[in-house]
C-alpha cells in the first residue's frame, strides 16, 4: 500500500548570536546552514497494518508524514501510496486519507461539532446516505451524541479528541495518520481512543500510521515499529523482534516465610536480600527463568515470585544509545 523510497529532504535554517549588535547585523548579513531532516528513508506498509513511528524530538518523523500526506516535497526520492505520488496528485491522494494532529484541530472553534462535520461533508463531496451512515457509526463508536450541539471551544481535551478522530474518518479514507493522538489525555479517554483505533483497523483494515511519544500507545496499538533518530532510520521491525534484542534481562523478586541466609543461584545475579525477600537478575540467553526459580525453591520456601522485563522505553533508549542519538 504504501511505498517510501530513498526519501531526502533539507532545510534552510537562519542562524545568528544574542545581542542587539547580532540582530542589527543579521539585518543586512543573513547566515544559513543546512539541515537534513531526512537522509534516504526507505520503509514499505502493508494494507491494513497499524505501524509505530517513533524518534525523539528533531527525529524526522513530522517531516516524513508531511512528505507522506502531500504537503511537503523531498528533494530526493520516491514515495506511492495507494498508487498515488502524494505531493503530485494531492487533491485526488487526500480523499483517502484522514490526519489527526493531537495538537492541531480541524474542528471551528466556536460552532457545533455537527457543523464542523457537515462542513467537512461538503469539503469531501462525501454522498448524504453515506455521511449519515458514517456519522451515525463514529458517534455510536466513540459515544459522541452527547457533543455533536456541543461548541468545540466547551469540549474536554478528551472529547475534542474523540470528534477529531470522527472527523478524520467520515469520508471513510484507507489511510490515516495519527500525530500524538492521546496526548494530555486522561487514562479513561486513552483507553477509549486507542480501542476504536483497534476496532476500526479491525473492522475496515484501515491502515494506520501513528507517531507518539508515549510508547504505552505503541504497545498498546502497533503490531510493528520503526524508529528514526537524525533523519535516519534506526529500526524496522516488530516489538517482539526489539524485546528479542534488548530484553533478555529479567529482574526476579521472590518473597519466602522465613529468614534464610543468602542464596547464590548459577546462572543469576543476587542484586538484594533481605529477611524474607530476595531480587535477582539474570539473561534469558543465559538461564531460564524455571532454572532460576527451581535453584531457589530448594533452598527456601517460596511465598510469592514476580518476575520483571524492561519497559518498551528502556529498550528505546538502548536503541538510541547505540546509534549516539
Amino acid at each position: 500500500m504504501i511505498q517510501v523510497h530513498g526519501i531526502s529532504k533539507t532545510f534552510k535554517v537562519a542562524e545568528r548570536t544574542s545581542g542587539l549588535k547580532a540582530a542589527v547585523k543579521s539585518l543586512i548579513v543573513r547566515k544559513h546552514r543546512m539541515v537534513e531532516a531526512l537522509k534516504d528513508i526507505s520503509f514499505e506498509i502493508g494494507e491494513g497494518e497499524i505501524v509505530g513511528y517513533i524518534g525523539p524530538n528533531g527525529a524526522g518523523k513530522s517531516t516524513t508524514i508531511k512528505v507522506m500526506s502531500g504537503i511537503l516535497v523531498p528533494d530526493a526520492g520516491t514515495c506511492s501510496i495507494m498508487g498515488y505520488t502524494p505531493w503530485k496528485e494531492r487533491s485526488q491522494y487526500v480523499r483517502n486519507i484522514g490526519v489527526v494532529f493531537g495538537q492541531r484541530s480541524q474542528l471551528w472553534w466556536d460552532v457545533p461539532v455537527l457543523d464542523s462535520f457537515e462542513l467537512l461533508r461538503d469539503i469531501y463531496r462525501i454522498p448524504e446516505a453515506s455521511y449519515k451512515r458514517e456519522l451515525d457509526l463514529l458517534s455510536d463508536m466513540l459515544d459522541l451524541g452527547p457533543l455533536l450541539s456541543m461548541p468545540v471551544r466547551q469540549l474536554s481535551l478528551g472529547q475534542r479528541m474523540r470528534c477529531e478522530i470522527a472527523a478524520s474518518l467520515l469520508h471513510s479514507p484507507k489511510l490515516l495518520f495519527l500525530d500524538e493522538p492521546t496526548i494530555g489525555l486522561d487514562a479513561v479517554s486513552k483507553l477509549a481512543v486507542r480501542r476504536f483505533i483497534k476496532d476500526i483497523n479491525a473492522e475496515r483494515a484501515v491502515t494506520v500510521i501513528l507517531t507518539t511519544h508515549d510508547m504505552s500507545d505503541i504497545e498498546a496499538l502497533a503490531n510493528r515499529i520503526i524508529m528514526i533518530g537524525k533523519g535516519t532510520k534506526l529500526y524496522d521491525g516488530s516489538l517482539t523482534e526489539l524485546r528479542t534484542r534488548f530484553g533478555r534481562n529479567r529482574i526476579l523478586k521472590a518473597d519466602f516465610r522465613e529468614h534464610h541466609e543468602p542464596v547464590d543461584i548459577e546462572g543469576a545475579t543476587r542484586l538484594e536480600w533481605y529477611p524474607e525477600r530476595a531480587v535477582y537478575g539474570f539473561d534469558t540467553d543465559q538461564t531460564s527463568m524455571a532454572d532460576v526459580i527451581a535453584q531457589l525453591s530448594q533452598n527456601v520456601q517460596l511465598r510469592d515470585v514476580i518476575v520483571e522485563s524492561k519497559d518498551i522505553d528502556e529498550m528505546i533508549l538502548e536503541l538510541y544509545e547505540e546509534h549516539r542519538i
